[in-house]
C-alpha cells in the first residue's frame, strides 16, 4: 500500500492496531486503519445431461487452460448474481443455480472461491472475450493435465465422486490449501 485511501497521505505504517491481533497498514495522518481481505471468486459447475461444461480461458492467469466458469465477485452482487454473470460472461449460456456445491479456500492467494452446481437451460453457449473455446465433456474425458485452477478440479472431482441420487442434492465440499 502506497498511500492512505481515505485521505491520501502516504504515510503508512504496519502495525498491529490496538484491540487487534494482526498487522494492518495504519495512515499516521488520519489514523485509518486499512483492512486487507480476501477476495471472493463464484462461479458455476454447469451440468447438462451428465456432462459438465468448461471454459478454455483466453485471458491470463493460465490462459489457453480449461476451468469451470468462475470470476471476482464484483461489488453490489450476490454470490448468486455473480455466479450467473460469470457463466454468461464466459460461455454465453444461461443456467438454473441448484445448491453451493464447494467452497475452496486459498490463504495463500488471499481468496475464498464459491462454487455453485447449475444446471444449463439451453446449449447455446460459444466462445467469448474470456474463452477462446467452450465445451461440455463426459466424465471420462475431463482434460485434466489441462485444467488451470486447482479449485475447479477439486469441485469436478467431488461432483463426480457423488453418487448419482446425491449429485442434485444439497451438499457442499470444503477445502483448505497451503
Amino acid at each position: 500500500m502506497n498511500y492512505c485511501a481515505h485521505c491520501g497521505s502516504k504515510k503508512l505504517r504496519r502495525s498491529i492496531p490496538e484491540g487487534d491481533n494482526r498487522l494492518r497498514y495504519v495512515c499516521l495522518d488520519c489514523t485509518t486503519i486499512h483492512y486487507e481481505n480476501p477476495n471472493m471468486v463464484v462461479g458455476c459447475l454447469p451440468v447438462y445431461q451428465g456432462k459438465i461444461l468448461l471454459a478454455k480461458r483466453s485471458i491470463e492467469p493460465r490462459k489457453g487452460f480449461w476451468n469451470l466458469p468462475c470470476g471476482f465477485l464484483e461489488n453490489g452482487e450476490t454470490v448468486q448474481e455473480g455466479a450467473l454473470r460469470e457463466v454468461l460472461e464466459e460461455t454465453g449460456v444461461s443456467v438454473t443455480l441448484k445448491h453451493l456445491h464447494t467452497i475452496y479456500n486459498l490463504p495463500h492467494a488471499q481468496q475464498v472461491y464459491l462454487i455453485f452446481l447449475a444446471e444449463m437451460e439451453d446449449v447455446n453457449f460459444h466462445p467469448t472475450s474470456e474463452s477462446e473455446d467452450v465445451a461440455l465433456f463426459a466424465p471420462e474425458d475431463i482434460p485434466w493435465k489441462d485444467m488451470a485452477f486447482s479449485s475447479s478440479a477439486f469441485a469436478i472431482n467431488k461432483y463426480l465422486e457423488a453418487p448419482d441420487d446425491r449429485k442434485t442434492h444439497f451438499g457442499t465440499f470444503y477445502k483448505k490449501t497451503d
